[in-house]
């Protein structure tokens, strides 16, 4: 039990990060059909907003607030431009943004610490819990965030406000007759977006107690969107549903290394493969995904 408690909190832990990642992709794809693909950027961009503000002496508070206004602010100015492409477009757009800044922080060595990453900046009630019990703690403030944004996106996606961005997502025109700034609408979904991203990427700094350009791979943007898709468009707590079932078969699938005649590099190409199948075959029989509506798909 000593092991395995442990391990279980750092699987839950990744969970709890990535729902909320994948949660500021399920407002932008599942109710305002808007293709990001560079959404890993903004994890980058709370992150490391966050440290290097507290790092130049920034209290903590602050540096979380800065940073999440920062992710926000950059996924909405990201859409001025962006937004007048089409949707296959947005997407290169979004992609080649994320790329950008990532050989940005690992080459500007002199503010984001290149390809060593930065260490040594504070973290929530450090001083106060102890270090063996931190990751505990952790858990449960990362899962206290995560049930406050499901409860306040579902009561938004209730909203009109919610009801005007999926009038958007099914047919942009109609919404424009009807007199709703589509463009506006777009914007704050990518702010909100941006925002949980960013805010993911704070979580997973505290976690690590470090932050490094090779953590934003766009390997991470696409676990989003297996998230998405596993749970369900359009549906928040499928966002969590399919974090929880990523991450087990992830770590799971870990444990089976030994018991395969294969390198580490060919096992580990093959999980991402099974990963892979596993969604050939929900897209089969249950297209809409685990928890998800299937008219959520007509558009």
């Amino acid at each position: 039990m000593e092991t395995v408690l442990p391990y279980a909190a750092t699987v839950l832990i990744l969970v709890g990060i990535y729902a909320l990642f994948a949660l500021g992709l399920n407002i932008q794809w599942g109710f305002g059909g808007l293709i990001n693909f560079g959404h890993v950027a903004f994890m980058a961009i709370g992150a490391y907003a966050m440290v290097i503000l507290n790092l130049y002496g920034v209290p903590l508070a602050l540096a979380i607030l800065a940073g999440l206004a920062i992710a926000g602010s950059i996924g909405a100015l990201l859409t001025i431009p962006a937004l007048r492409l089409r949707a296959d477009y947005l997407a290169i757009v979004t992609i080649g943004f994320a790329e950008i800044l990532r050989y940005f922080l690992l080459n500007e060595g002199w503010l984001t610490g290149g390809a060593g990453g930065l260490i040594g900046f504070s973290r929530p009630l450090e001083s106060i819990v102890p270090a063996e019990h931190y990751d505990l703690f952790l858990l449960g403030f990362i899962w206290g965030a995560l049930l406050i944004a499901l409860a306040a996106l579902q009561r938004l996606a209730k909203s009109p406000w919610g009801r005007v961005l999926k009038s958007i997502r099914e047919d942009e025109d109609v919404a424009k007759v009807l007199g709703k700034n589509v463009s506006s609408y777009k914007m704050q979904a990518f702010l909100l977006g941006s925002i949980l991203a960013g805010f993911a990427g704070m979580m997973m700094a505290f976690y690590h107690s470090y932050v490094n350009p090779y953590y934003y791979y766009p390997i991470e943007t696409f676990y989003a969107w297996i998230i998405v898709i596993l749970g369900g468009s359009a549906n928040y707590s499928g966002t969590i549903l399919g974090a929880l079932v990523l991450w087990i078969f992830l770590s799971g699938t870990r444990f089976l290394s030994p018991l395969v005649p294969l390198s580490d590099f060919t096992f580990a190409a093959l999980r991402m493969a099974l990963i892979g199948v596993l969604l050939v075959v929900l897209m089969l029989y249950r297209p809409q995904g685990i928890l998800g509506n299937r008219r959520e798909l007509t558009f």
